[in-house]
């Protein structure tokens, strides 16, 4: 458990500092160093649309990450009455249970300390449990944070291969990339900044890929109207039109908060149980 509590306080600072480094790489690196071209009027430079591009993706992913973190569960003791749930409140700090009738799959996560709707898993990376509050925005954030990462792996690949006089036109090339760099490093013909930033596109890759995964999953299993701790569990759930469960987590509004980070405020089930 001490574990886990030291890392759910070192995950959200370790995602934090592969962002600066990120934004200050894009900014101050790969876009001033790749998008030069004169002939190209200053409205419609690629480097322009290119950083234009990424402080979107990067706008959407920390405002996101942000409403995680703000829409916290509900707090510790506090009796979710759904009317006519089951009584499933998970293990209090003491051992004890202390049902309530609240809404199937409601969990208190020792973590947090606090009791969440509709609970689906723990995030270390956010240091929050992802529930009906926030379903949406986690979403967003995988989403985001991958398109992201594979920006700045395109655009770390074409700084890269501009500097080394690499060709990735063969795709093992960069499989290749980090034993071949490694061995230069250490034998004096790589500077320490050119393998930093070999490293980071590894890094991005695998957040990328790891985002993108998260994201397709948790997609998935909104359309069957389950969350992970459902499944975990076994709790069967009652079948309903994907449609439905979509819009029950992304809400009526859902172009709007595709494009800007906000609230799931057009979301039926958050009206459902806003008020009870």
């Amino acid at each position: 458990m001490l574990v886990l509590r030291v890392l759910n306080v070192v995950a959200p600072a370790y995602f934090l500092c592969i962002s600066l480094v990120t934004f200050v790489l894009q900014l101050f690196l790969f876009i001033p160093s790749m998008f030069k071209d004169p002939s190209t009027t200053p409205l419609f430079s690629p480097a322009l649309l290119h950083g234009a591009l990424f402080l979107f993706l990067s706008a959407n992913a920390l405002g996101n990450y942000i409403l995680v973190i703000q829409n916290s569960p509900e707090d510790l003791g506090k009796c979710l009455n759904s009317g006519g749930g089951a009584e499933v409140v998970a293990d209090q700090p003491d051992g004890s249970r202390s049902p309530c009738s609240a809404l199937p799959s409601t969990h208190f996560c020792r973590l947090c300390a606090r009791v969440t709707q509709r609970h689906d898993h723990h995030c270390f990376f956010t240091g929050n449990c992802i529930g009906s509050r926030n379903m949406r925005n986690f979403v967003m954030f995988c989403l985001y944070t991958s398109l992201a990462c594979l920006d700045s792996l395109v655009a770390g690949v074409a700084y890269i291969s501009a500097v080394l006089s690499m060709s990735f036109a063969n795709p093992l090339a960069f499989l290749t990339l980090l034993p071949h760099s490694i061995s230069q490093f250490f034998s004096g013909a790589l500077l320490s900044s050119e393998m930093f930033i070999i490293l980071m596109l590894y890094l991005w890759l695998g957040i990328g890929l790891a985002c993108a995964g998260f994201c397709s999953h948790q997609i998935l299993l909104i359309l069957r109207g389950q969350t992970r701790y459902q499944v975990r569990k076994g709790m069967v759930v009652r079948a309903r039109p994907w449609r439905k469960n979509l819009q029950d987590v992304f809400g009526k509004r859902w172009l709007i908060g595709l494009l800007i980070p906000m609230l799931n405020v057009g979301s039926d089930y958050h009206h459902r149980h806003k008020d009870k």
